[in-house]
């Protein structure tokens, strides 16, 4: 193990700067409870947030939210199976996901199922644009998503009842609750979901035979002010999925797939109008059992266990704000083709920020991790943005980002037809972004250019002796322009609301000059609401162009477009008790259509909602 003295004592010393700052202790309070502070202050780029409207309307899967409301290109093999992102035309393990401020990408794939994540049960969901693994760590590099828990310190006692039906014999429970007072505050959400999800294959006299699953999702949080400026957090989340995994056209399946996922972190503030301490102890646990025939007791497995400890020091003075960031994480992974592997990681950062007048923010970051597996590289970025008024800015950042190769390309035993490597080295990506924003009551406008230039991309590849194994070989350039509008009028009873967004995405491998595979080059997604009194009537698009599905781009699956529809009644019964009614159509003209080749997504199909809060 290498001597980190050194690096704690650089960090340290460059955090020990002291001053003065006249801060209102409430917002200091409101910026300890939001724990993943640093997308806050030290994200100067595109965020954007998705409000608990939409939260509600595509709330059952990360997938669904993402997919209608983001310029992400998500995969599924199949309605429910395992789906990945494609952000910015990057892979799936070059997407972060950070719940809570701790990046929970899975250290075996490097990815995050988006379909074990149901968003309504967080408080707060934002997607940030482009490379961030200077504040987030190993795989944002297309971009990251943030899952949050929001405390409230009153006193409040508030419930959510949601119960749902639809096509496919599909049922779905969900409870929420959140009770608090001054000083205290309780939180806790379940999700039940099951289906038999046998739709129809369009166009086909097949159905989806083997695509049934049910899963349980729980999120609990205790919030507790233990005294004056100090405050003690708890976080947890669980998931346990039993899916079996559907065919293809051409192929049926009988395999079965059983993942559990368990997160747990707690967090300490200390925190006066200057300065915020936090420290931060998690233990991560994910594990998954793969039935290749489903009729029989044999299966594949894998797990792993991660203890990770975090010290973060936020001080602001006046203009300038600094924060310093020392993460020590270990982790440790079995399976049936993974030999017991171990990693230890220590991760010093330094964000800046600097507040040029009223016009002009700057900052710079600096992160460097120790590993005892192979050597990391130092990544680092730059930002700065202009204000011509209070609703006119344009912003510039630059980076450079990395992924953490994972258990499955370090340790997978050699043998089975597939072996790991332990020379793999990480990828690396220097990126830059511009961007412009104007912002006022009735509209909003944004637009921004992006360009990544990847390198040692991580690709499995059969040796010599036909053993598959990850090497670096592949570099790409990935280029593109992002634009938004957001309408919105009101008179009288009558709201409307309508948002749209564009994307233009290049991948292109920089060897072969083809086209990265499973990147549209176009991406729309249109949403229009009406609401008059307590009626609610709203339809959604999204719009995906052709994409290769073979690397030297001789195979391709076509455009698409779907649509939903839906219209909900509110009821106000007494003064506490509201009542919402909903109907759903997706897929609302029965789009034959598929995001994965030879994997047919669902035919035209119905949902039925019942919502009760207290």
């Amino acid at each position: 193990m290498r001597n980190y003295k050194p690096f704690f004592f650089i960090l340290i010393s460059l955090c020990g700067v002291c001053g003065y700052a006249q801060r209102d202790s409430i917002t200091v309070l409101d910026e300890v409870i939001l724990t993943d502070v640093r997308l806050l202050h030290f994200s100067n780029g595109k965020v954007d947030v998705l409000k608990d409207s939409i939260v509600d309307r595509n709330g059952s899967s990360l997938t669904d939210l993402l997919q209608f409301n983001s310029s992400i290109y998500l995969k599924e093999n199949g309605l429910g199976m395992i789906s990945s992102p494609s952000f910015r035309g990057t892979n799936a393990s070059q997407t972060a996901v950070i719940w809570n401020g701790i990046n929970i990408n899975s250290q075996l794939t490097g990815q995050v199922d988006f379909n074990t994540i149901v968003p309504r049960n967080y408080g707060s969901i934002s997607v940030r644009s482009g490379g961030g693994s200077v504040q987030f760590g190993s795989g944002a590099i297309g971009g990251s998503v943030h899952l949050n828990d929001v405390f409230r310190f009153d006193k409040h006692s508030e419930h959510q009842l949601l119960v749902s039906y639809g096509s496919f014999d599909t049922k779905n429970f969900n409870y929420s609750t959140s009770i608090g007072t001054k000083r205290t505050t309780v939180g806790f959400g379940v999700n039940y979901l099951v289906s038999e999800n046998d739709y129809k294959y369009l166009g086909t006299d097949q159905r989806n035979e083997n695509g049934a699953f049910n899963n349980i999702n729980v999120n609990a949080n205790v919030g507790h002010e233990i005294a004056e400026g100090q405050l003690l957090k708890f976080y947890h989340n669980t998931f346990i999925g039993d899916r079996d995994f559907s065919g293809t056209i051409t192929a049926s399946s009988n395999s079965n797939y059983r993942d559990y996922n368990s997160r747990n972190l707690l967090e300490w503030s200390h925190f006066n109008e200057k300065r915020i301490h936090r420290v931060k102890f998690g233990y991560l646990y994910e594990k998954y059992k793969y039935y290749d025939n489903k009729e029989r007791e044999s299966f594949t497995f894998g797990n792993t266990n991660t203890f990770l400890v975090n010290y973060d020091y936020k001080i602001d003075l006046n203009d300038i704000i600094l924060n310093g960031i020392v993460d020590y994480s270990y982790i440790e992974a079995k399976g049936t083709d993974i030999e017991n592997g171990k990693r230890n990681t220590l991760a010093t950062t330094l964000l800046f920020k600097h507040n040029l007048g009223e016009k002009i923010t700057y900052g710079a970051n600096l992160r460097k991790e120790f590993v005892n597996d192979y050597k990391s590289p130092f990544v680092y970025s730059l930002n700065a943005r202009y204000s011509f008024n209070s609703y006119h800015s344009v912003y510039f950042n630059a980076s450079k980002n990395y992924r953490v190769p994972t258990f499955n390309e370090v340790y997978w035993i050699l043998g089975g037809g597939s072996g790991g490597n332990p020379d793999i080295r990480p990828e690396s990506s220097l990126q830059a972004e511009i961007g412009q924003t104007f912002k006022k009551e009735k509209y909003t406008f944004q637009w921004a250019a992006f360009y990544i230039d990847s390198e040692n991309l991580i690709q499995w590849r059969p040796n010599n002796d036909g053993i598959w194994t990850p090497i670096n070989i592949k570099d790409a350039s990935n280029y593109g322009l992002e634009v938004s509008l957001e309408l919105a009028e009101k008179w009288g009873n009558h709201h409307v609301t309508w948002k749209n967004s564009y994307a233009l995405t290049e991948a292109v491998d920089s060897e072969t000059e083809n086209s990265l595979m499973y990147v549209p080059r176009h991406k729309v997604t249109t949403s229009l609401t009406y609401a008059y009194s307590d009626w609610r009537l709203f339809y959604q698009l999204f719009v995906n162009s052709s994409v290769f599905v073979t690397s030297d781009n001789s195979e391709s699956l076509s455009g698409y477009s779907v649509s939903n529809l839906g219209l909900s009644r509110g009821f106000k019964i007494k003064e506490k008790l509201n009542i919402e009614t909903s109907l759903q159509v997706n897929n609302l003209f029965n789009k034959n259509y598929q995001n994965v080749a030879y994997r047919p997504m669902p035919n035209r199909n119905v949902q039925l909602k019942l919502k009760i809060k207290i």
